[in-house]
Order: C-alpha cells, then sequence, then structure tokens
C-alpha cells in the first residue's frame, strides 16, 4: 500500500471517529427518544410513509425489530397506519403531527447545542475551515 493510501485509511478512521463521537454526545445531551425510535421517525420524515418491509429493508434489520419499535412509537402517536393503496394486504406507516414535532424539536436542539459550541470553542479560522465540510461530506457521500 502507498503512503497516500496509509494516509487516506488513516484520515478515515480519525473521521469515523470524531463523527461517531459528536454524533453521539449531540443525541446523548439533546435527544428525547432513544436512538431506534428516533431513526425510524427520521425514515418516515426523509422517505415518506412506508411498509414495515420497506422500513425493515432501509435500516437492513429484521422485520419483527422493526414492528416492535413502530408498535412502540404507534403508542405514543408519533406515528400511525394506513392502508397501503397498492396493496389491500399491506399497511402503510408515517409520521404524525406530533412525531414530526418530536423529531424536529430534537433536531433544533442538536443544531442550537452544535452552534453553541461552535461560537464558543472555535475562533475565526477554525470556523472558516469547518464551513468547508458540510461540502465535503456530501462530495463523500454522494453515490456514484
Amino acid at each position: 500500500m502507498s503512503r497516500a493510501q496509509d494516509a487516506d485509511r488513516e484520515l478515515a478512521e480519525q473521521l469515523r471517529t470524531a463523527i461517531g463521537r459528536l454524533v453521539r454526545a449531540t443525541r446523548a445531551q439533546t435527544d428525547t427518544l432513544p436512538r431506534a425510535r428516533a431513526e425510524l421517525l427520521g425514515q418516515l420524515d426523509r422517505d415518506g410513509p412506508r411498509t414495515i418491509a420497506q422500513l425493515a429493508a432501509g435500516r437492513n434489520v429484521r422485520h419483527q425489530a422493526i414492528s416492535r419499535a413502530v408498535k412502540d412509537v404507534e403508542a405514543l402517536g408519533l406515528v400511525e397506519r394506513r392502508p397501503d393503496p397498492n396493496d389491500a394486504r399491506a399497511q402503510l406507516i408515517r409520521i404524525t403531527a406530533a412525531g414530526a414535532i418530536v423529531l424536529t424539536r430534537d433536531r433544533a436542539a442538536r443544531r442550537d447545542l452544535l452552534a453553541t459550541a461552535i461560537g464558543e470553542r472555535l475562533d475565526d479560522a477554525e470556523r472558516r475551515a469547518l464551513q468547508q465540510v458540510p461540502r465535503l461530506l456530501a462530495k463523500l457521500s454522494a453515490a456514484d
């Protein structure tokens, strides 16, 4: 392996570790829902109504795990089931207004926590450098 490849691998590991630590710390300080429930609501918010099978495939988990998670958030009034117009045997799970409010509140709390940290811990040069990160991460995560 070349030195450039070694450097890329080391940078990739540093990014993976730092991003994971940032996400975990931010969620631990702000989120009102357990991670699995928040991820389910986020998936429904991004992708729209889905069947249990589609949710399971999208998260690469077993059907039973998603069924339990849906029942949990449904009991809280955060999602609801509707008949699937394309398949009379299936039901679509969709986020409710209450679910969207909880999700929006958690996202805003994460954003505000990060904004405060940026304002308190970074100098102007560090802020300018950080402004490049979202574009670069989007470029790295873009599908070929």
